[in-house]
């Protein structure tokens, strides 16, 4: 019997790793139907090669910052319980790639590759598994602090905060580092429109996210026995509020309304596993309103030019998601309880901290070292013929 659990369970945690890889592809498709025709082929290759960085990264740093175990044993060590521990960095790693995926689609268009490719690295191998070590495996016993002051833990269930508020707000740090977009805000005050440049990539990418993203919350369980059906049922709750909210305040806009319910399945990652189903709904409703208004708002009247909004997306739905499951996890309010308002704030402030000091000081170094952004004349051309010398659509057949 304990041969047969420690088979399922690692199965059961190899398919969530394989569904949260695939959510990969999401980001990718998510960010090429957003950018501009000759951006295209940079952002699937982008989001591929930083995975692969991310990879290397978590493998022989990150994950032994996080959790206190690395890899340097001996291979039957590490195949023990069928491979379990090497799944579950699988399953992790998969996490940890996405903050530079995140990442990407704010500095979309006018980003260098290599630089990027070293703040990947130093994000994925140094930032994220600081914070996620604080929240995830008790270092430095704030978790235990948090505890004896507010009586509960800080809980993030599958990482609104852990991964995506950390994501956003470094993303953010990134934009503001970065600068907008050469010919997107003029001095006079006016905004130059990049629409999407296909709508139906866009929306492929947000179908494969939001279908992903079952596995990433259900498998946050990490052992079959811990499965639960509250967090699938409340993740689809979450998911249709997102929509629902975005398709009403963005006035039926597609843009809007594909990135709803990522809005709203973002916000219940923290508290999928204690919610009743009705509080998923609203703070799904909550966040898919929220990323309407502050896409607005930043791209028009802040004139912060993060393309894909993954500040509004992914950070500040990302810290709903870690306070509303403080509020609507309460008994009161018919959650399981087990979370306190208190502990959830901070340990969310605590998640925005860590990735803006993080974020500033990866790209800050990286900008005075070798500089962040294409020049004037490579960012006319497009990343696609300036990196990566080829376009998405080439307008004739070769030459000979």
């Amino acid at each position: 019997m304990e041969e047969l659990k420690a088979g399922s369970d690692t199965l059961f945690l190899l398919l969530g790793a394989v569904m949260v890889l695939a959510m990969h592809g999401g980001f990718a498709f998510l960010e090429l139907g957003t950018v501009r025709k000759k951006n295209q082929v940079n952002a699937l290759v982008k989001i591929l090669v930083d995975f692969s960085v991310s990879t290397v990264a978590y493998f022989f740093i990150g994950y032994s910052i996080a959790y206190g175990t690395g890899f340097f044993a001996g291979v039957e060590s590490l195949s023990a319980r069928n491979g379990y521990e090497l799944v579950r960095f699988f399953f992790l790693l998969t996490f940890a790639a996405a903050i530079p995926a995140i990442v990407s689609g704010g500095i979309a268009e006018r980003a260098r590759f290599n630089p990027q490719l070293a703040a990947t690295f130093l994000l994925v191998g140094f930032i994220y598994p600081f914070f996620e070590g604080i929240a995830w495996n008790q270092h430095f016993g704030i978790q235990a602090w948090l505890k004896m002051t507010f009586g509960e833990e800080f809980h993030d269930f599958a990482g609104s905060v852990v991964v995506h508020a950390m994501g956003g707000w470094i993303g953010l740090m990134a934009v503001l580092l970065l600068g907008a977009r050469r010919g997107r805000y003029s001095r006079d005050g006016g905004i130059s429109a990049h629409p999407p440049s296909s709508i139906p990539f866009l929306a492929l990418g947000a179908w494969i996210l939001s279908v992903g993203w079952f596995g990433f919350n259900v498998m946050s369980a990490q052992t079959l026995p811990k499965i639960s059906g509250l967090v699938a049922v409340n993740s689809l709750l979450a998911m249709a509020g997102g929509t629902i909210a975005a398709f009403v305040a963005g006035r039926n806009d597609p843009g809007f309304v594909h990135n709803g319910p990522l809005a709203g399945l973002v916000a219940i990652c923290a508290g999928s596993d204690v919610m009743h189903p009705m509080g998923a709904l609203v703070t799904g409703l909550v966040a898919g309103a929220l990323f309407v208004y502050l896409f607005t708002a930043t791209q028009n009247r802040l004139r912060i030019d993060d393309v894909l909004g993954v500040w509004p997306l992914h950070g500040v739905c990302g810290a709903w998601g870690g306070i509303a499951a403080g509020i609507f996890g309460a008994k009161a309010l018919g959650g399981m309880g087990g979370v306190a308002v208190g502990a959830q704030v901070l340990g969310t402030l605590g998640g925005i901290a860590v990735a803006v000091i993080g974020g500033v000081l990866v790209y800050s170094g990286l900008k005075l070292a070798v500089g962040l952004r294409l020049d004037a004349e490579e960012e006319f051309n497009g990343a696609d013929l300036t990196i990566h010398k080829i376009t998405a659509t080439p307008e004739r057949e070769a030459s000979w």
